[in-house]
């Protein structure tokens, strides 16, 4: 008998922030209501028991009531943008461009906060038992068990995150360009290729799996993120941070770069240098020094260094180009 991969997932409860708003065939477009802005995920039936789902994300957070660990694995790519989630354990794991997640959806249910407003990519979703029996009958050459796909890399509920992975990251790549001519055989057809993939994959080879993040410790890194954000005239040292907010600066730098993707030195000097490049043409009355100074350097030469480093052009030339005067 045919299983309808919408009905399962609609049993398993997606939640009140999740609508759908439009359904034509084996497409579904469901809504995702954020706490500040809102995400579009464009559903495709594979298999019976299979999808494939294309999110895209523009919001700060969400809340995500979506948990079914008796019938569900799935498999999330990052193409764009950061991802951290606290799920039902109260444990945060981070994921950020070119990261792989493998996880049962256990233990999704919780809150989701995307750092940069924005997260963009994939995931392909197995119900299991839909989902062997349809594989068995479509593709029986295939040599992949989902259980003990399941069982290899989510032992005990846990999410398995492959980072940086080039292979992996061609194949989504591919994904993201499906011909809209095929696009369903296209999907059966890649489909198949990642589970061989998986399956031939050497976790003791990976270099490194979800790192998980007290609460506490994302919570201050989140603060000094606030400070250094909002006094873009200061420059702390990772010692001032560290005893400010009662840290070990080693595990400030881990958590930071976790949390925000970056070094915390290379952050905020990115983050100053974009700001200097909204106020050298939002500010035309102000000097490139005066712009300088209120972002903390009091070296013109040093601030030009940065901006070069950063943005690409001299500030001269940003402001110049950017009106097109010169």
């Amino acid at each position: 008998m045919s299983r309808d991969i919408f009905k399962a997932l609609d049993k398993a409860g997606f939640g009140g922030n999740v609508h759908e708003i439009a359904e034509e065939g084996d497409c579904r477009v469901l809504r995702l209501d954020g706490e500040d802005g809102e995400g579009f995920m464009t559903m495709y039936r594979v298999f019976d028991g299979v999808y494939l789902m294309y999110n895209d994300f523009h919001m700060r957070g969400c809340v995500s009531k979506y948990q079914n660990s008796k019938t569900v694995l799935c498999i999330d790519h990052c193409r764009e943008g950061r991802i951290e989630h606290e799920n039902s354990l109260g444990e945060r794991y981070y994921m950020e461009a070119g990261d792989l997640r493998i996880d049962r959806r256990a233990h999704h249910e919780g809150h989701v906060e995307l750092p940069l407003s924005h997260y963009h990519g994939i995931t392909i979703g197995f119900v299991r038992g839909a989902a062997e029996e349809s594989l068995k009958r479509e593709m029986p050459w295939l040599p992949v068990d989902i259980n003990t796909l399941a069982e290899r890399f989510c032992s005990g509920g846990k999410e398995f995150v492959l980072r940086g992975n080039e292979a992996m990251n061609q194949l989504f790549s591919q994904l993201y360009n499906a011909p809209k001519s095929v696009r369903l055989s296209y999907f059966k057809v890649k489909t198949a290729e990642l589970l061989l993939m998986l399956a031939a994959l050497d976790i003791s080879d990976t270099s490194e799996q979800s790192q998980y993040f007290p609460a506490r410790q994302t919570e201050k890194v989140k603060q000094i993120h606030a400070l250094i954000t909002s006094s873009l005239d200061r420059s702390y040292t990772v010692d001032e941070l560290s005893a400010r907010f009662d840290m070990p600066p080693a595990t400030l730098r881990k958590v930071f770069k976790a949390v925000y993707g970056a070094p915390i030195y290379q952050y905020i000097k990115s983050y100053k240098m974009k700001a200097a490049a909204s106020m050298l043409i939002s500010e035309s009355g102000s000097t490139i020094a005066e712009i300088a100074q209120r972002l903390g350097y009091d070296n013109a030469s040093k601030f030009s260094a940065a901006f070069r480093d950063v943005i690409g052009v001299s500030p001269q030339n940003h402001r110049r180009d950017t009106n097109g005067k010169g």
